[in-house]
């Protein structure tokens, strides 16, 4: 199997899990925030949904700026899940697109046009599009533990379940 196609099983993968999680956030609860400092639920789960898309579309450039991420919340988990589904749609086309050469090309990112990271583009998909996905879902089931809401299994059973 190629390393494309490994990231498009992970992805599909990966999204039902991210699926299943977003299906639990209370929509009565989204604009609740366990920490001044921390996003709300519903700018952390939408932020969450929208990922995948958005990485895959900043990765599928050679070089790109840091961007400055904005963080809206969401009015309704009907919302998130639409943004879950557009943005792994999204993403599966992009990553289709590229050839496993191209993804041991370098990518760089620059910060006001100087260099900051430069790796091979899978190494970046990996890490900022797989694991910083990973991360904000964790974050999620975090939120729903503090709601006492039900946390869902991911890679087997939650003490939920």
């Amino acid at each position: 199997m190629s390393l494309v196609q490994d990231m498009v099983e992970e992805l599909r993968r990966e999204a039902q899990s991210t699926r299943l999680v977003i299906e639990r956030v209370p929509e009565a609860s989204l604009r609740w925030r366990p920490h001044v400092k921390s996003m709300s639920l519903g700018q952390l789960a939408l932020h969450t949904a929208g990922l995948p898309g958005g990485l895959a579309e900043l990765l599928n450039a050679p070089v790109r700026e840091v961007p400055t991420v904005p963080l809206p919340e969401a009015e309704s988990v009907a919302e998130i899940l639409s943004v879950l589904e557009e943005q792994v749609a999204a993403a599966e086309e992009i990553i289709r697109t590229w050839e496993d050469e191209a993804l041991r090309e370098p990518f760089r990112w620059t910060l006001q046009d100087q260099v900051i990271s430069e790796t091979p583009r899978f190494e970046q998909v990996r890490s900022l599009l797989f694991n910083h996905w990973y991360h904000h879902r964790g974050q999620l089931t975090v939120y729903l533990r503090l709601l006492d809401v039900p946390v869902p299994g991911i890679y087997g059973p939650s003490a939920d379940e």
